[in-house]
């Protein structure tokens, strides 16, 4: 079964719970744990097997993977960052309560999310502009290939009949707060922020969507006091993991790039919005692979692409409408005739062609 089926099958919605035992819960440092066991038995998934530290549960087209003192949780080999490491009890591999509630379950099951709005916006924010030129590569600046790939995004959208804003449409500063105030006047929007990563030889996409709070940000030192403050944003929780990993989904397909992982962070466009948003970073410019791709049209032609995609998948997901066909573009972001889709078939769950040189290994 190909990649992408596995992908769709994972933001359907469909999966549904089986008949389950009482929870398992179990006290770690101040913190409520769930037993893999139970989770699994909840989402109707096998028995747990597991090979030294890690624990896997499959049926059908879903699979999930943990590892004891790792932060890594696999759901369908998509990379999801929990907001604290698994650990072991008893023998058994234990997920925090709080993750299984803020990520997990709004992931296995996105339409049973409560209040999801009907989307009929997308607000796209290219990030940085005017002064501020974000991440440099020998290639240009971060601040146009971003808006270059917006551009791109939207013209693809608005093929679809949703209506599109763009935060900045030319190479103009606006400030953080400004962006999120111009999205939160869009009831029934969606927010999507684009960027390009930067940092030593680190390679690949990732996705940061708000943290829950009182969870740590994972683009800070630590715990502070501060992570127990009300985020606008917080009230969108599950709607921003739906999002993020319909976004993610499609970025680590399209791409094919190194999959560091769905993360939480507060920036303050995801922190301060009242819509659901995700940030993506779609490579980085610090990397000469990456930044060699970035700087082609026909990569930056895949993330827009590749965020139609996290669109319609998001709006599928959480039961909207019936979805508009997508419009096949080239290299250009012109129409063009698609070829004829191949189908497979696939098991209902009981519940950019790289540049031609080498990849870095991933930092």
């Amino acid at each position: 079964m190909s990649r992408i089926l596995i992908v769709l099958a994972l933001l359907c919605g469909c999966l549904q719970p089986a008949p389950c035992a009482d929870w398992k819960v179990v006290k770690s440092d101040g913190r409520d744990y769930l037993t893999m066991d139970n989770i699994a038995e909840f989402y109707g998934l096998s028995a747990v097997r597991r090979k030294d530290r890690e624990a896997t549960a499959t049926s059908g087209v879903r699979t999930v993977r943990a590892a004891i003192g790792s932060p890594d949780f696999f759901i369908n080999n998509l990379k999801f960052i929990l907001s604290y490491p698994a650990i072991e009890n008893e023998g058994k591999v234990c997920i925090s309560r709080l993750d299984l509630v803020k990520l997990i379950e709004p992931v296995m099951r996105p339409s049973r999310i409560k209040n999801a709005e009907p989307i009929d916006t997308v607000v796209l924010d290219a990030g940085h502009g005017g002064h501020d030129s974000g991440a440099m590569s020998i290639y240009g600046p971060e601040k146009a290939f971003a808006l270059d790939v917006v551009l791109r995004a939207k013209a693809l959208i608005q093929a679809t009949g949703l209506k599109v804003v763009l935060t900045r449409s030319d190479d103009t500063f606006v400030t953080l707060d400004e962006r999120a105030r111009i999205a939160s006047q869009y009831k029934r929007g969606i927010f999507i922020a684009v960027h390009f990563n930067s940092g030593g030889y680190g390679t690949g996409v990732e996705s940061y969507t708000l943290a829950p709070r009182g969870v740590p940000s994972m683009m800070a030192d630590g715990p502070a006091v501060s992570d127990f403050n009300d985020c606008r944003g917080n009230a969108r929780d599950a709607e921003n993991i739906a999002l993020a990993t319909a976004s993610h989904a499609a970025l680590v397909v399209k791409t094919g790039l190194f999959d560091r992982g769905l993360k939480r962070a507060r920036f303050v466009v995801i922190r301060n919005i009242t819509i659901p948003g995700v940030l993506i970073e779609g490579g980085f410019q610090s990397n000469p692979y990456d930044a060699k791709l970035i700087a082609t049209a026909g990569y930056r032609q895949l993330l827009a692409q590749a965020i139609l995609q996290a669109v319609q998948n998001y709006r599928r997901a959480v039961g909207n409408e019936q979805l508009p066909a997508v419009v096949h573009t080239d290299d250009s972001g012109k129409p063009a005739k698609p070829e004829p889709e191949k189908t497979a078939k696939r098991e209902t769950p009981p519940g950019a062609k790289p540049a031609p040189i080498t990849p870095p290994s991933p930092n």
